[in-house]
């Protein structure tokens, strides 16, 4: 049986995909307008409050919190609105899955945090893709029952 991944670890990585949400809303961000230019923002304040939220948890466990990088590459070429909103959605599966992580931890209090959390990122992607996923945070694949492949939601 695998074991949880430790609560520093997994706020680690979390803290890592709020980091890269951080800067690629600020991709985004330079290709959008009017109304998903104000969500833009909104979301992008929502990740550095996340971001400064997890820094303070692995400072309060007695580690250092991962810095941000300088650059993050961006997944594919944001050039204009339709590209920037699928790079919004995209951060946002991201966020969903690091926090999915967080879910997996022996601390109750932190697995619920990570509840919270991925739900609103989550509903943060459904927004931005305009449509939700079955298993938000899995990439769109669904678990494989005793003896089946793993087969592709659409």
């Amino acid at each position: 049986m695998a074991t949880a991944p430790g609560p520093v670890s997994a706020l680690q990585a979390t803290l890592a995909a709020e980091n890269a949400a951080v800067y690629g809303y600020g991709v985004a961000g330079a290709h959008l307008t009017g109304s998903s230019l104000a969500q833009a923002e909104q979301d992008w304040t929502a990740h550095n409050q996340a971001r400064d939220t997890l820094t303070a948890m692995i400072s309060a466990r007695g580690a250092a919190p991962v810095a941000a990088q300088a650059y993050y590459q961006m997944p594919f070429r944001v050039h204009d609105a339709a590209s920037a909103v699928r790079l919004a959605a995209y951060l946002e599966d991201g966020v969903t899955r690091a926090y999915l992580g967080l879910v997996a931890v022996n601390d109750q209090r932190l697995r619920r945090f990570g509840a919270l959390a991925m739900q609103q990122a989550a509903l943060r992607a459904a927004a931005w893709r305009g449509s939700t996923q079955a298993f938000p945070g899995l990439g769109g694949s669904v678990p494989a029952g005793p003896g089946e492949a793993t087969r592709r939601s659409s």
